[in-house]
């Protein structure tokens, strides 16, 4: 009997991808609880680990060693990511409030933000200096201050073991680039009163060996675009700035209604919040029971907690109490590769001790970087035959990747009765048929596309940009759409939630193109699915794909290599970086680019059979050739990387018979490669082509000149 999918039925958001919740991810991808939908929302596609940023300051590690990728964790995890910085929870409509998206709903929700450095009411400070939390945008700008040359100046504010790993990694990095620097340290009362004193001694003398200068019971007036200006009228030289004065909670916090200490939210021992379906943990967290200072070894031995716990107020099990150590071993970086070990008052120091927190660093960042490798469903032991080839050796694409092969679609198709009204004009391989409606031309398209992401809002966006691609193709104008929606098995409550985003976002996005959402039809399957049926309208003739001319010259709007990008997300081997990027391309509308392109010979847009597939249609249809300069075509971020891996979509090997006598591998394999959401691929006048271009970069697109039509037939590549 055909079994489908369990149905969702509780939400659990994750607000933030702090070590915590990464930790939490990963153990929820090897024990999944059924029925549970897992969000995660995070500013960017990486959470950064603290632990290394003193060894990355000092040039020990590169700036990719420090971050996990949370769009590959999530996808590990079956959780949606969403990118975006969180301005509040609303405990009464149970949502975390996201800019430029619906409300995110919630049954029970986490909260591991970690806490920021920004001292915004110290003058100049948000001018001139940048904080050391949130790690992300400070290894940004430490990366570019470090590859200047000439002199340097550099003031750290806060003398606590933060601000002494930083000064000393940054004393370092700048001594080994042959900078001549002054590097200050500067504190409102003593440095390392958290700190043993003879570790203190210690730190103290590397300090000095680094030339450091060490300021105490200094205020600070304000800072300068140059100096750090000291109540007492000392300047200090500092064209780089960072404060790590302790640690301060992110302001929204504070209106939740949620209990709060000193601005961080109260937990009991099972990290609830005064509001039980609310945890937190990490440093955005304070312990009421046990309280302890903000350091990441806390975050980490949270996790299980967390798992356990959050897993028992969705339904599964019981609470379990968090008890914190009540000393940890304190490792220390001193500049170079050498650190300061301390635990019970005892402390050792020299390259042994950072050899030992490297390995505890790298350890810990392995768990991500190579994540456990989870067995598929077994084969049933009797089967029909064929059923081995059918699935394939990888999981079948979304998007454009999951379409019907050429071959197929063309053998049904071929088989139609011809068009008999005369108000009906179906234009063999075009976007969309040609409707005559009271002496008004209109045309008429319909696109559907499996989900490539859990997210409703970001697949809803990227569905509508695809099936609105086929009106501006032809040159109209969007006027009335339909929605078409099939949603996984969940709860009524579920449904409500997912279809509120779902409509949302699709009026918004249909509404931008000059239409309107005037209906639709839902239903629930195995998986996502959304589609639109659209009519647009023509104050002149559409555009086709029959009438190129010899000698025209190609543009795209849009680089290739969205198939590849996907196929490779869903087996977890695309950097999540790279996924975000090709999002964005996605989710570009192309309106503008219709608007600039409506003087076209012939337009399509690239989506399922490739640019290969798509020009040879239009050659086809145009009684002409192509040829294709292929250093030209421009690539999304790290197609050609998995291209040369060998990472193929499910409908590659289709797309590549359409066109067998062009090369193979490397970029020509992206030649076949579907796209979801595609650019614009339009023949165009030759001596106007620089002059569009120039103009369809200046709305935004990264347009190019890929090839020209000929008059000889067939696709070719430049010599």
């Amino acid at each position: 009997m055909h079994t489908s999918p369990l149905p969702l039925t509780r939400d659990l958001v994750l607000v933030g991808g702090g070590h915590t919740h990464a930790l939490l991810l990963r153990k929820w991808g090897m024990n999944p609880l059924p029925g549970a939908r897992v969000t995660v929302i995070n500013p960017g596609p990486t959470a950064p680990y603290s632990g290394m940023l003193p060894g990355f300051v000092a040039g020990h590690y590169q700036r990719a060693e420090l971050d996990i990728d949370l769009v590959r964790l999530a996808r590990f995890a079956g959780a949606r990511v969403i990118l975006g910085k969180v301005e509040g929870i609303d405990l009464d409509t149970r949502c975390v409030r996201v800019p430029g998206r619906p409300p995110v709903a919630f049954d029970v929700a986490s909260v591991n933000i970690g806490i920021t450095s920004d001292m915004p009411a110290l003058p100049g400070f948000s001018d001139h200096a940048v904080p050391a939390k949130p790690l992300g945008p400070f290894a940004a700008r430490w990366g570019e201050y470090l590859e200047r040359t000439g002199p340097a100046s550099v003031v750290v504010i806060g003398g606590g073991v933060a601000g002494v790993e930083l000064v000393m990694a940054m004393a370092h990095a700048l001594r080994a680039k042959g900078r001549v620097a002054q590097v200050t340290l500067i504190d409102n009362a003593q440095a390392l009163t958290a700190t043993a004193d003879k570790a203190a001694a210690t730190i103290r003398k590397a300090m000095e060996g680094l030339g450091v200068d060490v300021i105490e019971g200094a205020t600070i007036a304000k800072i300068t675009s140059e100096t750090v200006v000291l109540e007492d009228g000392r300047q200090i030289p500092a064209s780089f700035v960072t404060g790590a004065a302790g640690a301060r909670p992110y302001a929204w916090m504070a209106d939740t209604g949620l209990e709060m200490q000193d601005g961080f939210i109260r937990v009991n021992g099972f990290l609830q919040s005064s509001d039980p379906a609310i945890f937190a943990a990490g440093d955005c967290a304070h312990l009421s029971e046990n309280p302890r200072p903000k350091a990441g070894v806390y975050a980490v031995r949270e996790a299980p907690i967390l798992f356990n716990n959050l897993r028992a107020m969705l339904g599964a099990g019981r609470m379990r109490r968090y008890q914190p150590q009540k000393d940890y071993l304190k490792l220390i970086s001193l500049g170079e590769k050498s650190a300061l070990g301390e635990r019970l008052g005892t402390s050792f120091s020299g390259p042994l001790m950072w050899r030992w927190k490297n390995h505890i660093d790298q350890t810990f960042m392995n768990k991500f970087r190579h994540l456990p490798q989870m067995e598929p469903p077994a084969m049933p032991r009797l089967h029909a035959s064929g059923l081995h080839e059918a699935l394939g050796n990888k999981p079948m694409c979304g998007g454009c990747g999951a379409k019907v092969g050429h071959g197929a679609l063309h053998a049904a198709l071929k088989h139609l009765p011809e068009v008999q009204r005369e108000d009906i004009h179906s234009l063999p391989g075009d976007d969309a048929a040609l409707v005559h409606t009271g002496g008004v031309r209109q045309v008429i398209t319909s696109d559907h596309l499996r989900s490539v992401s859990d997210d409703p809002v970001l697949m809803t966006r990227i569905a509508a940009v695809h099936a609105l691609g086929d009106i501006w193709a032809m040159g109209a104008t969007p006027q009335a759409a339909t929605a078409t929606i099939i949603l996984p098995r969940m709860t009524p409550e579920l449904q409500r939630r997912t279809m509120a985003e779902i409509m949302a976002t699709a009026s918004e996005v249909i509404r931008e193109a000059g239409a309107e959402i005037v209906g639709g039809h839902s239903s629930m399957g195995d998986e996502m699915t959304i589609g639109f049926t659209l009519t647009g309208l023509c104050s002149r003739a559409p555009i086709t794909l029959s009438g190129a001319h010899t000698g025209d010259a190609l543009i795209l709007t849009k680089p290739l290599g969205s198939g590849v990008l996907m196929a490779a997300e869903m087996a977890g081997q695309a950097d999540g970086d790279w996924i975000t990027k090709a999002y964005e391309q996605m989710t570009h509308p192309q309106a503008e680019a219709s608007r600039i392109l409506a003087d076209a010979h012939a337009m399509t847009d690239v989506t399922g059979f490739g640019l290969a597939g798509h020009l040879m249609g239009m050659c086809q249809a145009s009684g002409c050739g192509a040829t294709m300069d292929l250093d030209a075509i421009p690539l999304m971020t790290g197609a050609l990387d998995l291209a040369k891996l060998g990472v193929r979509s499910t409908i590659f090997d289709e797309n590549r018979s359409i066109a067998l006598d062009l090369p193979s591998g490397g970029k020509a394999d992206l030649l076949f490669d579907p796209q979801t959401a595609g650019g614009l691929l339009a023949a165009v006048a030759a001596d106007k082509a620089h002059n569009l271009c120039e103009r369809l970069h200046k709305a935004g697109y990264p347009a190019v000149v890929i090839g020209h039509m000929t008059e000889a037939a067939g696709l070719r590549l430049q010599d």
